[in-house]
């Protein structure tokens, strides 16, 4: 159910998807009890679908619950209390609370570096993060560094054409752009447009955002 509600998602069928992690939910609450591992992922999933609807009033107190949860059961420092730590982040910075986000997304980094080491991709996600935080704060001296070190990861670990490369280009770009370097800013949308055309091919919204960001750059 929780897999199958998955693919709904990613093909934006968001009614049938829900349908079916409430379902998932109910089970495993019903097998393993309200504080099982299990219980927490599901209600990670079923949150994360909110967000992408802008549900944020929905999503919060899932993503709480699923954080304290594995707090309970996995410990502070585990990678699965890292990750919910990061989506609550980003769902405050979605909603424009900086202030909250930012504590959340310094902690989940800090636990991700320890536990997964510092070459990791999720490393390089949560740097990614802070790194959009700062820029939407305008603290470009910030945002720069862990922009560029998230990128240097992406490219090391999951090679130079993965989508996750364009986009931590795309991001660097853009903090290039709000400074007003735009040659360098030029450089990395190209080399972002041209990774979302091979991988993801010449049709994808991904795409179509990469022209719209190199047609406001020129």
């Amino acid at each position: 159910l929780n897999n199958l509600a998955l693919l709904y998602s990613a093909r934006g069928n968001y009614a049938k998807a829900e349908f079916l992690y409430l379902r998932s939910l109910g089970i495993l609450e019903k097998v393993f009890g309200k504080e099982h591992q299990d219980v927490a992922v599901s209600l990670n999933n079923l949150a994360a679908l909110y967000e992408i609807q802008g549900s944020y009033d929905k999503a919060e107190p899932l993503y709480l619950r699923s954080l304290a949860i594995g707090e309970k059961d996995l410990g502070k420092e585990d990678a699965f209390v890292a990750l919910s730590l990061n989506n609550l982040a980003v769902l405050y910075y979605m909603q424009g609370n900086y202030v909250a986000s930012e504590p959340m997304l310094l902690r989940s980094l800090g636990i991700r570096e320890k536990v997964l080491g510092k070459e990791h991709p999720d490393v390089a996600q949560s740097l990614n993060n802070l790194a959009e935080l700062y820029n939407t704060q305008g603290s470009y001296g910030k945002a720069e560094p862990l922009h560029v070190r998230s990128l240097a990861i992406r490219e090391k670990v999951l090679g130079k054409e993965h989508f996750d490369v364009a986009v931590s280009l795309n991001n660097l770009a853009a903090l290039y752009y709000a400074q007003e370097s735009y040659d360098k800013a030029q450089l990395l949308v190209l080399r972002s447009l041209a990774i979302r055309e091979k991988v993801l091919g010449k049709e994808h919204p991904d795409v179509a955002l990469s022209l719209n960001n190199l047609a406001a750059l020129y």
